[in-house]
């Protein structure tokens, strides 16, 4: 089996014995989600299937605030290292969308 057979259709996935496996969630893999899903919607990244970039200013902002929630909803419960991460990727994607915007 080929390695682009070993992937499977969801995104991340892989197949093993014959079914998709997805990697182990995380607080980490669960905020570069959502921090991915904002740089597309911002026009960041393009489209894998199409190769274009769109802008959906909307759901970019919508994205950007429910890190803004999560940062808040966790606060104290977070290691060092999820905190500045969480930090990291809200302060890049609010100056991103200030661009964005004007």
């Amino acid at each position: 089996m080929s390695e682009a057979e070993k992937k499977c259709k969801c995104a991340g996935g892989e197949m093993v014995e014959g079914k998709c496996v997805m990697p182990e969630v995380t607080f980490a893999a669960f905020v570069m989600s959502l921090n991915t899903s904002a740089l597309f919607l911002l026009g960041e990244l393009a489209d894998p299937e199409t190769g274009a970039k769109k802008q959906d200013l909307v759901l970019a902002k919508h994205t950007i605030d429910t890190l803004n929630v999560l940062k808040e909803k966790t606060k104290g419960n977070l290691t060092q290292d999820e905190d500045n991460m969480l930090g990291k990727f809200l302060y890049d994607l609010q100056m991103r969308y200030v661009k964005a915007k004007s």
